[in-house]
């Protein structure tokens, strides 16, 4: 049970938030799949995602009550499940659009990169507590890259280039957060911006094609193009105010595709139009600041960090998804946190939530 003395320090604010935002996701995703399927007619996926939110508040509620400084006490075993996971996908996992990502459970399908990244933020959180925030030495730095290189490999040959940018993203500014030398890590940034003609090789081809289709997406406009292109139509032709619920052509014709997962964003901006969108991002950006208030308060290094992971998580999943969706990024997969249809993407993000109010609820010492 959790003691009452920390609930009068438990954050409502950002739980309603998040709250709000899953509504606006859930109200989306219903209108999204109007159309898409026989199932849903029988409002399937909305169904479906009012069970992930169910399912993502108790997974919440289970991050609150155990002390996060308990929970670093086994950052190991949880970073060797993890990676034993993401092993299991290459063995039993299943294929979907020529990716392998998912563990079957039953009827659902579990997705070991998205809870990846929290092991990961709690992973190198601890390591990062360890030496005191003083990572003054190559090696100590190419150690804590070592944390994250084994799974950003792993998840890459499923493949999942979106996921492994995340993680690297964590590694960075997590790095930064935690003290890291500065010149040591411009080096790091350096040197993989000159191996990265070589890291070109080794993607598949359709990540390449991504690629080169946002650099111009008239190259292919039938083929990789055509998700961008329609993309971009959906939320031009929405206007100030948009079409209004329901009433999006690119969504409810289908020209959109993904509608209810990558580019539900898009589905937002058609049919709320500019002002549904700004409305969005302001909900985003006081969710942000709110952790950001939560990680100024906390009372030691390893709180801190975890919550720059979990800022840096969501800031990256935001600016990818929204960003590929008019253009300006290349088309990873990356869910809208809290918007996108899915159910493990969804309950790590809860996790997640619920790991920053763990760490706000106990910033100060509790006397027995």
């Amino acid at each position: 049970m959790i003691d009452k003395r920390l609930l009068k320090r438990f954050d409502y604010g950002l739980l309603i938030l998040v709250v709000i935002i899953s509504c606006i996701g859930i109200i989306i995703i219903s209108s999204a799949t109007n159309s898409t399927s026989a199932e849903a007619k029988d409002y399937y996926y909305v169904k479906m995602q009012l069970m992930w939110f169910a399912v993502g508040l108790a997974a919440m509620l289970v991050a609150i009550s155990i002390d996060y400084r308990v929970i670093g006490k086994y950052v190991n075993i949880i970073y060797v499940i993890n990676i034993i996971f993401l092993l299991v996908v290459f063995f039993a996992g299943k294929s979907a659009k020529g990716a392998t990502r998912w563990i079957m459970i039953g009827p659902f399908r579990f997705q070991p990169s998205e809870f990846a990244k929290i092991a990961t933020i709690l992973t190198l959180a601890k390591y990062i507590e360890k030496k005191e925030g003083n990572i003054n030495d190559i090696k100590e730095l190419l150690l804590a890259l070592l944390y994250v290189g084994f799974p950003i490999i792993l998840i890459m040959k499923q493949p999942d280039l979106g996921s492994s940018m995340v993680l690297l993203a964590i590694f960075f500014v997590m790095m930064f957060a935690g003290g890291a030398n500065i010149k040591l890590l411009s080096g790091l940034i350096l040197s993989g911006v000159l191996l990265a003609p070589i890291a070109w090789f080794s993607l598949e081809g359709f990540q390449k094609k991504r690629i080169l289709v946002f650099l111009n997406p008239n190259m292919d406009p039938l083929g990789a193009g055509y998700h961008v292109i329609q993309s971009k139509i959906a939320v031009g032709s929405g206007g100030l105010l948009g079409k209004g619920l329901y009433r999006g052509t690119q969504n409810q014709l289908q020209f959109l595709p993904e509608q209810h997962t990558d580019f539900i964003f898009s589905v937002l901006g058609e049919e709320l139009g500019f002002i549904g969108g700004i409305l969005l991002l302001v909900l985003y950006l006081f969710l942000i600041l709110r952790m950001l208030n939560i990680a100024s308060k906390s009372k030691d290094l390893y709180g801190m960090l975890i919550i720059v992971g979990v800022i840096t998580m969501f800031t990256f999943h935001i600016f990818i998804n929204i960003g590929m969706t008019i253009g300006i990024m290349p088309i990873t997969g990356l869910p809208l946190p809290f918007m996108s249809y899915g159910g493990s993407s969804f309950i790590t993000n809860m996790i997640a939530v619920g790991l920053v109010l763990n760490v706000g609820m106990r910033r100060y010492k509790i006397l027995f």
